[in-house]
């Protein structure tokens, strides 16, 4: 498999045909990829090349290294969206043609830290409803959420009757989330995450911390949400002023 004649750099036609292997099924899944010795043999380019080929696919997610081990492709995500879009988890796996649904861990009331007063401010709250869900694609563990909100703006005895909390909010206390304030952390090995979605623990995590907000600016809803890398991808559209 000899790349033809090409203008571009070696190294981009390195990644171009990797990704064609991929897409083509030469390479499936969680497969290991040759070595790179008996890759850029194949290939026919130098180790140098194979390699930064390697380091831009791995950047990219399509592939993972193993320091030691070898090269791994990685699952293509079934959900990619814009991050700048604001959509619930269940309308995110239903958009990739899953079925969504909700595992429930527990549900208590805690009486909110000095952080936790200041995200909520300036509505003042003397007890918040933390609730731990898996939400689940086809049954399979996909995210681990954490939300925290006032006490009184959902029932807790209907939480476990419904996969949106976005949606019973709205139907119980009349506020509709409109927007939120996000920031993206990657998660390295926790034991009872990563044991409750099911991931390898070379596997990466997105973690999503959110404060939703009403139409009038008001602070409803705190979630958490760890994402198995392997099934959400998120990016975000950037414009030029």
């Amino acid at each position: 498999m000899s790349l033809k004649i090409d203008s571009r750099h070696l190294y981009l036609q390195v990644i171009d045909q990797i990704k064609r292997d991929i897409e083509n099924g030469r390479y499936k899944t969680n497969q290991k990829l040759p070595s790179e010795f008996q890759l850029s043999k194949d290939i026919g380019v130098s180790r140098a090349t194979l390699r930064e080929a390697l380091r831009i696919l791995e950047e990219e997610n399509i592939v993972t290294r193993r320091h030691g081990v070898g090269t791994f492709v990685n699952p293509k995500p079934i959900f990619s969206s814009g991050i700048e879009q604001l959509n619930s988890v269940t309308y995110m796996i239903e958009q990739s043609g899953k079925i969504p649904g909700s595992q429930f861990l527990s549900t208590e009331f805690l009486e909110p830290t000095e952080d936790e007063r200041l995200k909520f401010a300036p509505i003042e709250i003397n007890t918040l409803a933390k609730i731990e869900r898996v939400r689940t694609a086809d049954d399979q563990p996909v995210v681990f959420c954490i939300d925290k909100l006032p006490d009184g703006l959902i029932p807790l005895d209907r939480v476990h009757k419904t996969d949106s909390i976005f949606k019973l909010m709205e139907q119980y206390s009349g506020k509709r989330i409109t927007y939120a304030v996000t920031y993206i952390e990657p998660v390295s090995y926790h034991d009872r995450i990563y044991e409750v979605l099911k991931c390898d623990p070379e596997q990466s995590i997105l973690l999503l911390k959110q404060m939703h907000y009403t139409d009038e600016d008001e602070p409803v809803l705190y979630s958490a949400n760890f994402f198995r890398s392997d099934i959400f991808s998120f990016h975000v559209l950037r414009k030029r002023m």
